[in-house]
């Protein structure tokens, strides 16, 4: 079918923009460019509480922010871990989103801000975010969350550290993950599969751009086989928490992401996959752009509530 006609038009008034790819100017102006985000425009829902917290991370202090839908006590909740390249975001695009899941979901959302690459390579963001997993975890009770209905989620980037952290989760005995949601995850560092080609270019995220954010974040060739920087180098998933898999139809990403799928499943993971047509990676943050965004926060919401076995 082609991508979404709102999609297309989206991707042209960028390209209209004429800013430079992620490789080809200083990382200071790429970040300030950042902030010309579309979501950063889109209008915030109500909420019960939206919370800014600083917490203690392994080298550094962590913003957090904690959206609570409700009153309700002993909430589940979601630790979320933003995308952008492990360089480049913040929490501010992610708001609206946040926001909204929270509310169809009733759960309560925590999302960190950690520390980006190349100034932190590997592995500062994922230990940033296992600490805040912990965090939250250690503070359940005075945060009014069920300690037995916790799971990770995250896009992009933040997909590999959900991934990553529900391993170590598991690997450490830290807790039994409730679920983890992988919003088309970059869990392959290769990249050796036909969207990777067939994706390359023209459809906002860029295979060459996410080889230069690879590169930014690893920074040696020993991280290249670690299963904490690249997940898909795991001998076997067996054991982690249920999966959800998001992907888009026309994302540089998508067969890395049915890969990972096809991984879990061999190792009798829970797990279910779902690919929007029409759509590119980061239509996460597209609400207002393209309607196929507040389904997906929708769906997200009665996925992790269908895993938690709740029915809003």
């Amino acid at each position: 079918m082609g991508l979404k006609p709102e999609i297309k038009a989206y991707l042209t008034e960028l390209a209209s923009l004429g800013l430079p790819q992620v490789w080809q100017a200083p990382l200071d102006e790429i970040r300030e460019n950042n902030k010309l985000n579309v979501a950063l425009q889109q209008p915030l829902v109500e909420i019960e509480l939206v919370e800014q917290r600083r917490i203690s991370g392994p080298t550094s202090v962590l913003p957090i922010r904690i959206y609570r839908p409700t009153n309700d006590s002993n909430l589940p909740a979601m630790v979320f871990f933003h995308g952008g390249g492990w360089v480049l975001n913040f929490l501010d695009i992610y708001e609206p989103a946040l926001r909204k899941i929270a509310n169809h979901g009733n759960f309560i959302i925590v999302a960190v801000e950690y520390q980006k690459a190349p100034e932190h390579p590997y592995p500062a963001a994922f230990t940033d975010c296992y600490a805040t997993l912990k965090w939250v975890i250690d503070n359940a009770s005075d945060l009014s969350i069920d300690q037995s209905s916790i799971g990770v989620g995250g896009d992009s980037a933040g997909g590999n550290l959900a991934s990553t952290v529900a391993i170590r989760a598991l690997n450490e005995n830290l807790i039994s993950l409730a679920f983890q949601l992988l919003i088309y995850p970059c869990n392959d560092l290769d990249m050796a599969y036909p969207s990777a080609i067939n994706f390359a270019q023209g459809y906002g995220l860029t295979t060459q751009a996410m080889k230069w954010f690879w590169e930014q974040y690893l920074a040696t060739a020993e991280d290249k086989n670690d299963l904490y920087a690249v997940p898909i180098k795991a001998k076997t998933l067996r054991g982690v928490a249920p999966a959800i898999l998001i992907a888009a139809e026309f994302d540089p990403l998508t067969d890395g992401v049915k890969s990972y799928y096809q991984k879990l499943m061999n190792d009798s993971v829970p797990a279910i996959y779902k690919e929007y047509s029409g759509q590119i990676h980061g239509f996460f943050n597209l609400s207002g752009v393209t309607p196929d965004a507040d389904l997906l926060y929708l769906d997200i919401a009665n996925e992790v509530n269908a895993i938690l076995g709740r029915h809003k």
